[in-house]
């Protein structure tokens, strides 16, 4: 699945269509985790604006000038989704929506161009999702009749971002030890499921998680009430330091993922744990070990990571 670095990275290959305009949109197979708004074809002649992330969400603001009128498209890459730029290229099996963008002085699509457009002028963002558990929904639509909680489900509940100042020591111990909260008892469950809850913070998915945890030298079941104030400290910097190395080298193109042109990324050339289970670890020589946390593979080292009791 698409974590955090992956998702920011999708975003700072997009950044070339800010500023361009909507030419032309079709959905070739509309059925993803929830089904893509048939209105999607409204956006031709709004020009993208701007890009943001929220957690593993992209959000895609709209404008059209004229009628000044706005559109924010949710987009979530599910499990095996990518957005793709392509000229001139013919859509794949799996791409479920082709959104065609010019600049401003464009007047046509990849369907009928016309006053000296040319092909190389069209920039086709292809949606491509194999397994379907993506999704595409509208969060501001200036033109739709009825309600959009659907998207808005999806932000109210979610944590801090981790790579931002309010996700630090203070915080995280407040809500192990429940700060404030009577009657009620300090966090037990095992850090690792801990700080993959989209609740406590955003985007710390299995690898990052993994990663994090070998590299502060606690054991992925580990109650958190039990860690003390220097192992939370430096489980915090090893969770921003593990996130800014794998945006910088284009996330982890573990099975399908996908960004820009179809390049890959290449953080899991450098993975230490995850997905090592029955190898040496590369500080030890000890065989890392694997334990099912939350439903999801944990691989550790036994001698690095280990579990006091």
């Amino acid at each position: 699945m698409p974590e955090l670095p992956e998702v920011e990275t999708t975003k700072a290959s997009l950044t070339p269509l800010i500023g361009k305009t909507v030419r032309q949109v079709q959905i070739r197979y509309p059925k993803l985790r929830y089904e893509i708004p048939s209105d999607l074809p409204s956006l031709v002649d709004f020009c993208l604006t701007a890009i943001h992330r929220r957690a593993k969400y992209l959000l895609l603001d709209f404008y059209h000038a004229k009628d000044n009128r706005q559109k924010t498209l949710l987009i979530h890459l599910g499990m095996s989704g990518s957005l793709q730029q392509h000229i001139d290229e013919l859509p794949k099996k799996h791409d479920h929506v082709l959104i065609d963008f010019g600049d401003d002085g464009d007047n046509g699509s990849l369907s009928s161009l016309n006053n000296g457009d040319s092909l190389d002028s069209i920039i086709t963002l292809h949606y491509h999702d194999p397994r379907r558990f993506g999704m595409m929904l509208w969060v501001v639509n200036d033109d739709y009749i009825g309600t959009l909680d659907t998207a808005e489900r999806f932000l109210e509940k979610l944590g801090p971002e981790p790579l931002g100042d309010e996700f630090d020591l203070n915080y995280l111990r407040r809500i192990i030890h429940r700060t404030g909260e009577k009657h009620k008892k300090p966090i037990a469950k095992p850090i690792k499921a801990l700080i993959m809850e989209q609740a406590i913070v955003v985007g710390v998915g299995n690898i990052y998680a993994a990663e994090s945890l070998f590299l502060s030298k606690i054991h992925p079941l580990t109650p958190a009430c039990r860690l003390d104030d220097d192992q939370l400290s430096l489980l915090i910097d090893n969770i921003k330091q593990i996130l800014h190395r794998a945006i910088e080298q284009g996330g982890s193109s573990l099975k399908d993922f996908t960004v820009g042109e179809g390049k890959t990324g290449y953080f899991q050339q450098t993975l230490l744990v995850y997905g090592r289970d029955g190898q040496s670890c590369t500080m030890c020589g000890t065989i890392l070990e694997n334990v099912k946390i939350a439903g999801r593979a944990s691989v550790y080292c036994p001698h690095c990571q280990p579990l006091t009791p």
